[in-house]
């Protein structure tokens, strides 16, 4: 008699991305003797608790090392005492090395961010000391739903409606295996093999925005539209993911038609361009003198936008990073102050 479904489930869906790995790693290396280091990142809920679960029993078949860091962010009282019982978790599943990690989270942008950007700063940390390949994520399908519904909330386009990607980060660090399994079934498999977990009481507190949507908004969203609703939502963040990568990539390549012989930009040209395509051109350069991303705006980019398409004679547009942007002689002018 085989596994649960559910077990079933979330063995096979991270048995393909290990493939994955080791397929890339042979190919970087050259070395198919070598055997990389894949890390799962385990907070003790349900979802990465059956991420851990499964790393641990699909390495065993495969030419990897499976280990594990779990995150305290010191935010509740127990924080670190729950935090090393995750890690002795991990232990007791076969996962080596496993390290408990405490950060210190800040206020920028909010309790949410500021804990998601000390954690990932973490795991960077932790991939780098061990040399790991790459990092597991238990993100899952209603995860994706979510991100999707809080970026069309910001209505800052579709690069936000994309969610977050099966594969991520500059070195391809991150992998997220579940993207396609609903919560339910990842829930399933941790019952069906016994895995003590622990529910977050952040998951529940309708302080933070996610968790309102988890409690109040999608199970409204669900019952007046049908319960397809996470699937189709899932969906939309694959669809448009692939536009906005198609559209990152012509910005890419009209930046270089759109500047003079002295690379400054030119207003005409970019007025040429279909809006799309010309505002990112303009987020990249804006970027590219300095703008720190993650403060930069959609309302930011329209400002500057319309010096080239609303043009009055209007000033400088001051931007985050102390970048400026002004129209001059016909060409736009970006540079920090």
């Amino acid at each position: 008699m085989g596994p649960h479904p559910a077990v079933a489930a979330i063995r096979l869906a991270v048995r393909r991305v290990l493939h994955d790995i080791l397929t890339e790693h042979h190919t970087d290396t050259g070395e198919p003797t070598t055997e990389p280091l894949v890390l799962v990142a385990c907070s003790g809920g349900a979802d990465s608790m059956a991420l851990a679960s499964a790393l641990a029993f699909e390495s065993r078949k495969l030419p990897l090392r499976a280990g594990g860091i779990t995150v305290d962010h010191g935010l509740q009282d127990g924080s670190a005492q729950r935090a090393a019982e995750v890690a002795d978790r991990m232990t007791a599943l076969g996962l080596d090395p496993v390290d408990a990690v405490t950060v210190t989270v800040g206020r920028e942008g909010g309790p949410e961010a500021a804990a998601r950007d000390a954690r990932y700063a973490a795991l960077d940390a932790a991939a780098e000391h061990h040399g790991a390949t790459a990092v597991l994520l238990g993100h899952t399908r209603d995860d994706q739903a979510e991100t999707v519904l809080l970026g069309l909330a910001r209505g800052s386009g579709i690069r936000s409606l994309s969610g977050m990607a099966a594969v991520s980060g500059t070195t391809r660090r991150y992998r997220r295996p579940f993207l396609e399994l609903d919560r339910q079934t990842v829930r399933k498999a941790c019952v069906a093999q016994e895995l003590a977990v622990w529910d977050d009481p952040h998951n529940a507190d309708p302080a933070y925005t996610r968790s309102r949507l988890r409690h109040e908004g999608l199970p409204a969203l669900e019952k007046a539209l049908g319960k397809g609703v996470v699937e189709a939502l899932a969906r939309t963040a694959q669809l448009s993911r692939d536009d906005a990568d198609a559209l990152d990539s012509w910005a890419a390549d009209a930046e270089a038609s759109v500047r003079d012989d002295t690379g400054r930009l030119e207003c005409a040209k970019l007025f040429g361009l279909p809006p799309a395509v010309r505002r990112r051109v303009l987020r990249r350069a804006v970027i590219a003198e300095g703008a720190p991303a993650g403060s930069l705006f959609a309302r930011h980019i329209e400002e500057v936008d319309r010096l080239i398409t609303g043009w009055r004679g209007q000033g400088a547009i001051n931007l985050p990073g102390r970048v400026e942007a002004r129209r001059q002689g016909g060409r736009l002018v970006i540079r920090q102050g």
